[in-house]
């Protein structure tokens, strides 16, 4: 195992993983109910179907808008309030506190109240992932930029470079490492917030269809829709880590 590529590793590994959980689960639920926990077999059969007949493609794809719209929105929002953060001592110790509180509120106390200031529909859901992501991209923000070392900005800043300059060229890109890691949660949490959106304010997503399926005691197809949530969300983990190891390579070939 140790004479293995990096590439073939990171292949092996998850799968091998894979390999037992699924064991493990074909075990624990031939010993349950199929109403309580169905098989893998059953589970994969309907995955499979909902591939072929494309009846979740749409569902799927509006879930996918919601967290990746949401996701964007946080950023937007975030990624400059971490740079004021990062820039003022004084608005650091002002807002941090504050940006703290606002985790205490879970997302299914939030959704209400959405719905009584924007209404029902796909908006409220985008604004409701954002929420959820603003803070761990913020977080992952200030600490990539903190982690700069303080020689690379004092020699930046003796070249001439001033603060735009400075944030473009030294400061953002040594800070993209931890950046991209709140990226990978933040997205990971916006599945998760466009499901409960849809789950609480309506819509026409995974969120909606778990909600049939739970009403109809639907186990399997329970199981297969959160199967599909999963594969969005690591889809787009792998796609960060990808740009993660583009990057270092990039880097260190500069």
């Amino acid at each position: 195992m140790s004479q293995l590529s990096p590439q073939r590793r990171r292949l092996l590994a998850p799968a091998l993983l894979g390999v037992v959980l699924l064991a493990l689960w074909a075990l624990i639920a031939a010993a349950a109910s199929p109403m309580m926990l169905p098989g893998p077999g059953a589970v994969l059969i309907r995955l499979f179907e909902d591939a072929v007949s494309g009846t979740l493609w749409p569902y799927l794809a509006v879930t996918f808008g919601e967290a990746l719209g949401g996701c964007l929105l946080g950023s937007v929002v975030a990624l400059p309030l971490a740079v004021a953060i990062h820039r003022s001592v004084w608005f650091s110790d002002a807002v941090q506190p504050f940006l703290g509180a606002t985790q205490a509120i879970p997302a299914i106390a939030l959704a209400p109240l959405l719905v009584l200031w924007i209404g029902y529909g796909l908006v409220p859901v985008i604004v409701l992932c954002a929420l959820i992501v603003f803070f761990p991209i913020l977080v992952a923000a200030v600490v990539g930029l903190r982690m700069v070392p303080r020689d690379v900005v004092d020699a930046a800043r003796s070249d001439g470079a001033g603060s735009v300059a400075l944030l473009r060229y030294i400061e953002a890109p040594m800070a993209l490492p931890a950046l991209l890691g709140g990226f990978k949660n933040g997205f990971a949490l916006s599945v998760t917030g466009a499901v409960v959106g849809e789950m609480v304010m309506g819509g026409n997503g995974l969120g909606t269809v778990l909600t049939v399926q739970r009403d109809a005691v639907d186990t399997a197809g329970m199981f297969a829709t959160i199967a599909w949530l999963c594969l969005i969300a690591a889809g787009a983990y792998s796609l960060i880590t990808w740009w993660e190891r583009r990057s270092a390579i990039v880097e260190a070939l500069n």
